[in-house]
């Protein structure tokens, strides 16, 4: 066992490589989602999203536990867990002979996925405060940025060289090298006196606190209207582009411009909030998403589903801008009333958001017709319905 801590560099390494797995096992998936579902037989190509929406499943399964236990029993076994169950996912994916066991597959990786995923943050926090921290996060956060968009190019040529099932050999691949990699180099960073019983009584309370909380469960709420719309694009994305666009192998490169506009979005609200305040950009960056979507939304309507591509990346790259400052700033606002549970409440409404967004971005991916209408209306809807949500959090916060 490790007595001491990495070096500056290895640390900031390693928990960007624990933080990407999860990233990775979403946008690696995206060009080999039509192929995946024609050879496990599919009855309808839509049907091949839930490969994306289940590993949330799973994500929000998993880390309303892996927080608030690691608090009791340390990071280091609690992230081996996690690493273990992820690569039991990925092994079961990769041998799945039917999409039941895909899906079941998929389920255990985003499950495994959740405890790097809360757990990385815990690390952080344990080791460093202050300027140190802010760093750290800032070098996780770029990681955040380019991942989503160098994965679905990794994924595209894994495809074409090895096959979609070789993308799972990758992961599984990762993980275990992750997991050799945190087991010879971090030591843990809980000590025994500081960790904290988790008892059900405490863990009901906590939560029973969070769910009365009118203002915190409005903006969590609204967190997952945001996200659900985030992953209805995430689902429907290769759909549309690769096919409807025939943009074929040139998806990743698209895929990746309109990931840079999230990346941009988190950097340019780190700078504004400070200045702003959470509440005033979370409110004008709603209103703005949802206007844009209302209007293009006529547009889309006008080209009966199928606006000119420059056109929906234009109007998709705004979107996003809009999106990328409402992620963070709505958590952070559904976090304010509770900091005195602030273990808890993060897996929690982590947690609810994510179990939010499921069935709304699930719900927009399955009715792809071949136009993006079903896409355009799913924002123009959730937008409004998270301006709402977000005008009764300010009034009861």
């Amino acid at each position: 066992m490790p007595s001491k801590l990495p070096r500056f560099g290895e640390f900031v390494a390693l928990i960007a490589m624990l933080s990407s797995l999860t990233a990775l096992s979403i946008d690696a998936m995206l060009p080999a989602l039509a192929i995946i579902g024609q050879d496990l037989g599919v009855q309808h190509p839509n049907d091949a999203q839930l490969i994306i929406s289940t590993l949330f499943l799973g994500l929000a399964s998993g880390q309303v536990f892996f927080g608030p236990l690691s608090d009791a029993t340390g990071r280091k076994p609690l992230m081996y867990v996690g690493l273990g169950i992820f690569m039991l996912g990925s092994l079961l994916a990769m041998l799945s002979q039917d999409f039941s066991h895909m899906l079941a597959g998929r389920f255990l990786q985003g499950l495994g996925a959740s405890a790097p995923r809360v757990l990385t943050i815990a690390l952080v926090r344990d080791c460093h405060g202050g300027a140190a921290m802010a760093r750290i996060m800032s070098f996780t956060m770029s990681i955040f940025i380019l991942v989503p968009m160098i994965a679905p190019s990794l994924g595209q040529i894994i495809l074409l060289l090895a096959g979609w099932r070789s993308i799972f050999s990758v992961f599984l691949t990762l993980a275990v090298i992750a997991a050799l990699w945190f087991w010879l180099r971090m030591p843990e960073t809980l000590p025994t006196d500081k960790r904290r019983p988790l008892t059900l009584k405490k863990f009901t309370q906590a939560l029973r606190e969070i769910l009365t909380n009118r203002a915190s469960m409005m903006y969590t709420l609204a967190a997952g209207a945001v996200f659900g719309a985030f992953l209805g694009y995430l689902s429907s994305a290769q759909q549309i582009l690769q096919l409807q666009y025939g943009l074929g192998e040139r998806f990743p490169l698209y895929f990746a411009l309109l990931a840079l506009a999230v990346g941009v979005s988190s950097i340019l609200n780190a700078r504004l909030v400070m200045h702003y305040g959470m509440q005033w950009l979370a409110l004008r960056a709603i209103l703005a998403f949802t206007l844009l979507s209302g209007l293009f939304l006529l547009v889309t309507v006008s080209a009966q589903g199928h606006p000119p591509l420059l056109s929906l990346l234009a109007y998709l790259m705004l979107a996003f801008l809009s999106l990328g400052m409402l992620f963070g700033n709505l958590n952070a606002l559904a976090m304010e009333p509770l900091g005195h549970i602030a273990g808890i409440s993060a897996s929690v409404i982590g947690s609810l958001s994510t179990l939010t967004a499921i069935p709304l971005g699930t719900l927009i991916g399955q009715r792809y017709d071949g136009t993006v209408l079903p896409l355009v209306s799913g924002f123009f809807i959730l937008g409004l319905l998270a301006s709402g949500l977000i005008l009764a959090g300010r009034k009861t916060a």
